[in-house]
């Protein structure tokens, strides 16, 4: 069993929620860009989480967890004490780290939480590191302390223009462009539309863009097939091969339909989860 041994809540609205869990045999082996696979309990279903954060010697992992569904409505009621049942991990590959030279990480919405681990170990690697985060507005934008805190620049974007650059975090990326700084490389984390954008964007420059996919995953170490992505045409699963891929050459297009398979599935499942039939959505 995995206890959770904190809680705190980044955003009430929409509820995004961190969580850090006892996981010693997991932390003891993560590296930054990969994931976990976490089930509640014997009724939950498995879910993929990107890890944001780990501590070797207290043996826990951070993970960040938005509520956009029954399952990870579920886990955000989780509570400092409970426990996930499986808390699987370290999944993937892990993100190349080296002396790329100067190096962008962008984080969008939920997004900044895995890529702060990979912007701290790049900085680490003595890159210069610019970082861009971006959020709806002000009052949902999460970690701008800890990546103000390893960056040696730090943009923000906002899309309502309550903070930072109006617009979305391609107008930030913009913004460091025209002040001729040159970009070895680009890490972008977020929305698949997000980083469809990033990539679309950076494609003409000839700029190195990593983006990190986190499809429909079943069972996480490349058995089933459920994350199978489009990779300059040739079919790559997310949990083995990835979850990190050359955004230039993924179809973002195909990954957004197949994000979309279960949409009225889930939405069935959010609204029989406060039936009084006691099986807690479980139908």
């Amino acid at each position: 069993m995995y206890r959770v041994v904190k809680k705190k809540q980044l955003v009430s609205a929409p509820c995004i929620v961190l969580l850090e869990v006892e996981a010693p045999a997991v932390a003891a082996k993560v590296e930054p860009g990969q994931f976990v696979m976490v089930r509640m309990d014997e009724q939950s279903e498995r879910i993929p989480l990107t890890v944001a954060d780990f501590d070797r010697e207290k043996g826990t992992i951070t993970i960040v967890i938005q509520d956009v569904g029954y399952s990870s409505a579920m886990i955000n009621s989780m509570e400092e004490g409970s426990f996930f049942l499986d808390f699987v991990g370290p999944l993937g590959v892990p993100t190349e780290i080296e002396n790329y030279g100067t190096v962008v990480c962008i984080g969008g919405g939920l997004g900044v939480a895995p890529v702060y681990p990979i912007a701290r170990a790049l900085k680490e690697a003595g890159n210069t590191l610019i970082s861009v985060i971006g959020a709806r507005s002000e009052d949902i934008l999460i970690l701008e302390d800890e990546m103000r805190a390893i960056s040696d620049e730090l943009v923000i974007a906002t899309d309502d223009g309550t903070k930072g650059v109006k617009g979305f975090v391609t107008n930030g990326l913009e913004q460091i462009l025209a002040q001729g700084t040159k970009i070895d490389a680009i890490w972008a984390i977020g929305p698949v539309v997000m980083m469809r954008s990033v990539a679309n964007f950076t494609r003409p420059l000839g700029i190195k863009t990593i983006v990190s996919m986190n499809p429909i995953m079943v069972d996480g170490t490349g058995m089933c097939g459920a994350c199978r992505l489009s990779v300059g045409n040739e079919t790559k699963f997310a949990c083995v091969d990835g979850p990190e891929f050359d955004g230039h050459l993924v179809d973002f297009d195909l990954a957004m339909k197949r994000l979309s398979f279960y949409k009225d599935e889930e939405e069935r499942a959010k609204i029989s989860k406060d039936c009084d039939c006691g099986k807690g959505g479980q139908h």
